[in-house]
C-alpha cells in the first residue's frame, strides 16, 4: 500500500481499501494453507519448521517442569537481554559489516548479532545452514565484487554509500533465484498439493453424507465452510478490484492473477518457512515475484497507466498478505501438531485473527505517514520504494535491471541440474536444494552468516554430546528465539507508548566496544549451544 503513495497514485490510505486488502489477503493465507496441512507440516519431509519446533519445546518444557523449563528460561532471559542491549541501547552491535578494496573491486562480508538467528540455524540444523550460507556467498562473494567492478555507480570504491547502491541490485539476483526455487519446490511438493486438494473435496462430499470418524488431532476446518470462506474471500476481492479499478476487464484479470499467485506463493512460503523459519521467509521477494508476472500478463491484455499499477498493487498487497500469514500459521499448526492440538480449532482461531488485525493497519499506516513521511529519511520503506519503481519499470520510464533477474534465474536452474544430474544419482546425503540456496541468495549477507553459524554449533553439539545433548540444545535455542523476539515487542511498546515511535529517543551507547562485545556474545552463544550443552550431555 504505501508503494501508491510513493507511485504518486495515492495521497492518503483509504481505510476500506487498505483494511480489505489485508482481511482477504490474511484469509486466503489460512485457508488455502488447511488442505496443504497434512502434505506439509505431517508428511512434508526435511520440513523442520523450527519456529513451530521451538514453540513446541517450550510448552513441553512448561508441562514437565524441572531442568528442561530451567534452560528454556535461561536462555529467553539471555536472548532478551541481548536484544536490549543491541536495538535498544547500542551497548552490542547488532549487525557488523566489513569490506576489503583489493584488486580493483571490493568485497563485502557481515554478520547479524542475533541469538534468534543463531537459534533458528541451531535448529534447521547444518546442512540447510550451509545452503543459505552458499547462497549468501554467491551473492555477496562473487556477484556483488563483480558488479562493482563492471557497473558505474558514480561511487569509490571506498565509499559508504557503495555497499547499499549494491545491495539493491543483489536483490534482483535473489528475485532470479527465488522463482526458479519457486517453480521447482511447487514441481516437488504437487504431489502432496493435489493430495490436499483431492483430501478436501472428498472431504467435503462425505460432510454431504454421512462421512468417516476423523481423530481429534487430524479434524481439519469443515470442508463446507473452507469451500464457502475462499469463495466469499475471492469474490470480496474482485469487487474490491472493481471499486479500486473502475474497469471489469482489468479486475476480472487481477482477480485470477490473484488467487493463483496466492495458492503458489502460500504453498512456496510454508516450504521455505518449513526450511529456515518464517523469521527468514523473503516476503518482500515473493511480493516482487507477483509484482512481475501481475505486471507482464496485465501489460500484455493492453493494460496501462493508472489503473495498471492500482490492479498490480492491489494483488501483490492480497499475495503479499497471503504469503505472511501462511509463514506464520505453519508454524503454529506445526506446534499444535507436536502437542496434540485440534487443527480446526486453530484454523478458525487464526481466521478470527487476521479478520481482527485488518481494521487498525490503515490508522497505523495513515499515523506514520502523518507523523514521519513514509519514504522520507526518517521512514524510507525500502520494499515499497523497490515496488514503485518496479512499476514505473513496466508502467513508467524506471529502467529494471532485467540482466541480474535473469543470471539469478540461471544460477538457479545451474543448482537444480547439479542436484538432479550429480547428487541425487549418486546417492549424496548431501542435497543442493535450490530453495534455501534461493533465499540466502536474496537475503541480507549477515542473516546467513548468523544461520550457519548457530547449524554449526548444532554440528558440534551432536558430533560432541550426541543426541541427548542435541535435544539440551533444542531447548536453548528456542529459548533464544522466544527471548529475542519478546524484548522486541517490549522495546515497540516502548517506542509507541513512551516516546511516540520517535527511536531517536532510546538510549544510545554504541561505540568502539559494540563490535568486539558482538563477536563475545557470539562466541558465548556458542558455549551455551555447543560447549557447555556437550559436557552435561556427556555427564548426563
Amino acid at each position: 500500500m504505501p508503494a501508491l503513495l510513493l507511485a504518486g497514485v495515492w495521497t492518503g490510505f483509504d481505510y476500506w481499501t487498505t483494511t480489505l486488502v489485508a482481511m482477504t489477503g490474511g484469509l486466503l493465507g489460512v485457508l488455502f494453507m488447511i488442505p496443504l496441512r497434512k502434505p506439509m507440516i505431517i508428511e512434508g519431509e526435511g520440513l523442520i519448521y523450527p519456529e513451530g519446533v521451538a514453540c513446541s519445546k517450550v510448552l513441553l518444557a512448561g508441562e514437565s517442569g524441572g531442568a528442561g523449563m530451567k534452560q528454556v528460561f535461561g536462555a529467553l532471559g539471555i536472548g532478551a537481554l541481548v536484544k536490549i542491549l543491541s536495538e535498544g541501547t547500542g551497548v552490542l552491535a547488532a549487525h557488523i559489516h566489513g569490506s576489503l578494496a583489493t584488486l580493483g573491486t571490493r568485497f563485502f562480508g557481515s554478520i547479524t548479532a542475533s541469538p534468534a538467528l543463531v537459534g533458528v540455524g541451531y535448529i534447521v540444523g547444518i546442512r540447510i545452514a550451509v545452503l543459505v550460507f552458499l547462497g549468501g556467498a554467491i551473492s555477496w562473494l562473487v556477484a556483488a565484487p563483480w558488479l562493482v567492478d563492471n557497473r558505474d555507480y558514480g561511487m569509490g570504491l571506498t565509499d559508504p554509500g557503495l555497499l547499499g547502491a549494491v545491495k539493491n541490485d543483489v536483490r534482483f539476483l535473489g528475485v532470479g533465484g527465488m522463482v526458479v526455487g519457486g517453480l521447482w519446490s511447487i514441481l516437488q511438493i504437487r504431489k502432496g498439493i493435489v493430495a490436499g486438494i483431492r483430501e478436501t473435496l472428498s472431504g467435503y462430499k462425505a460432510s454431504m453424507g454421512q462421512g468417516v470418524a476423523v481423530e481429534r488431532e487430524q479434524q481439519d476446518m469443515n470442508p463446507r465452510w473452507l469451500l464457502l470462506l475462499i469463495s466469499g474471500t475471492i469474490i470480496t476481492v474482485l469487487a474490491l478490484y472493481l471499486k479500486v479499478c473502475k474497469d471489469p476487464g482489468v479486475a476480472a484479470l487481477a482477480t485470477v492473477l490473484m488467487t493463483v499467485c496466492a495458492f503458489f506463493f502460500v504453498a512456496v512460503a510454508a516450504y521455505i518457512v518449513g526450511l529456515v523459519g518464517a523469521s527468514n521467509s523473503p516476503v518482500s521477494g515473493m511480493t516482487i515475484c507477483t509484482v512481475l508476472l501481475t505486471s507482464l500478463f496485465i501489460s500484455l491484455a493492453g493494460f496501462s497507466g493508472e489503473v495498471a499499477i492500482l490492479a498490480t498493487m492491489g494483488v501483490a498487497g492480497v499475495v503479499c498478505c497471503a504469503a505472511c500469514t501462511s509463514g506464520d500459521v505453519c508454524q503454529d499448526l506445526k506446534t499444535g501438531s507436536l502437542v496434540g492440538a485440534t487443527p480446526f480449532r486453530q484454523q478458525w482461531v487464526e481466521v478470527l485473527g487476521v479478520i481482527s488485525a485488518a481494521f487498525v493497519l490503515a490508522p497505523v499506516l495513515g499515523l506514520l505517514h502523518e507523523v514521519y513521511g513514509i519514504g522520507s529519511e526518517s521512514l524510507p520503506a525500502p520494499q515499497a520504494a523497490l515496488f514503485a519503481s518496479l512499476m514505473q519499470g513496466f508502467f513508467g520510464d524506471a529502467i529494471l535491471p532485467w540482466d541480474l533477474v535473469a543470471a539469478g534465474a540461471v544460477v538457479g536452474l545451474a543448482i537444480v541440474l547439479v542436484d538432479q544430474l550429480l547428487l541425487g544419482p549418486r546417492g549424496s546425503s548431501f542435497r543442493l536444494h535450490v530453495m534455501p540456496v534461493a533465499v540466502g541468495m536474496y537475503l541480507p549477507f549477515g542473516l546467513s552468516t548468523a544461520i550457519l553459524l548457530g547449524g554449526l554449533f548444532a554440528w558440534l553439539s551432536s558430533k560432541r554430546g550426541g543426541e541427548a545433548s542435541h535435544e539440551r540444545g533444542i531447548l536453548l535455542a528456542s529459548g533464544l528465539v522466544a527471548g529475542e523476539a519478546i524484548a522486541g515487542v517490549l522495546i515497540a511498546l516502548v517506542l509507541v507508548l513512551l516516546a511516540e515511535g520517535d527511536t531517536d529517543a532510546l538510549p544510545d551507547w554504541a561505540g568502539a566496544w559494540s563490535s568486539p562485545m558482538a563477536f563475545a556474545m557470539l562466541a558465548g552463544m556458542g558455549w551455551l549451544l555447543a560447549g557447555k550443552v556437550r559436557r552435561r550431555g556427556q555427564s548426563g
